[in-house]
């Protein structure tokens, strides 16, 4: 009995572990194209670099990605989905009586922070959104609609509630302020100042900026 139970297991252990090995190598190729992406911005990226830094050779590469830019796509998509996921997480951890300015304070903190210590896939899709060709475009906007959903509802919250500044167009506020959070992901580092300092004025910023209660 115990020889036929072991034998009744063993094909489905033979199928999950080639499957697992092949889920793991693919997710090695797009981590390894993320971080060479980053450096090297969309028109550096070079397959070879990316079969070096994997450790994955060029040929096995184009079995998981047909393309560069479909490999390249997957990075950028992964990086997005990344983002609003932690955003929406870090929302979700407050209480439903967090007025407004409050989860809008945090959005800025988890963009920031996430943008500086996240993954490559994150920060490549910071560097990179403004290099690609507009098929890749199309792509990565269709995605960003999903994190940039969380941003007009907090926006959109404001408004509702009167508290955000007369004369303010919501969707030219959000553009404006995700627009200047990702540049300080270009221009910041530690001799600048800690990232907490960065958080901050931010902050401050996009309160003051926003608030119909401030100035």
């Amino acid at each position: 009995m115990s020889r036929q139970r072991d034998l009744s297991t063993t094909p489905s252990e033979g199928v999950s572990q080639p499957y697992a090995k092949s889920a793991h190598t693919r997710q090695r190729i797009i981590d390894s194209a993320a971080r060479v992406l980053y450096e090297k911005g969309y028109s550096g990226t070079r397959l070879s670099d990316v079969a070096a830094d994997s450790g994955v050779g060029v040929a096995n590469i184009y079995y998981y990605f047909p393309s560069r830019d479909e490999l390249i796509a997957q990075v950028m998509l992964a990086g997005m989905e990344e983002g609003r996921a932690s955003l929406q997480e870090s929302l979700g951890k407050l209480p439903d009586s967090a007025p407004p300015m409050e989860r809008l304070m945090v959005a800025v903190e988890v963009h920031l922070r996430g943008g500086i210590r996240r993954s490559p896939h994150a920060q490549a899709v910071v560097r990179n959104a403004q290099q690609l060709p507009e098929p890749l475009l199309r792509r990565q906007r269709e995605a960003d609609s999903a994190y940039g959903a969380v941003w007009r509802d907090l926006i959109e919250e404001l408004e509702s509630r009167g508290e955000l500044r007369d004369g303010l167009d919501p969707f030219a506020a959000q553009m404006l302020v995700i627009g200047a959070l990702n540049s300080a992901l270009e221009w910041w580092n530690r001799r600048r100042g800690t990232i907490d300092n960065v958080v901050r004025s931010a902050q401050i910023v996009v309160r003051h900026g926003l608030s119909a209660s401030v100035g």
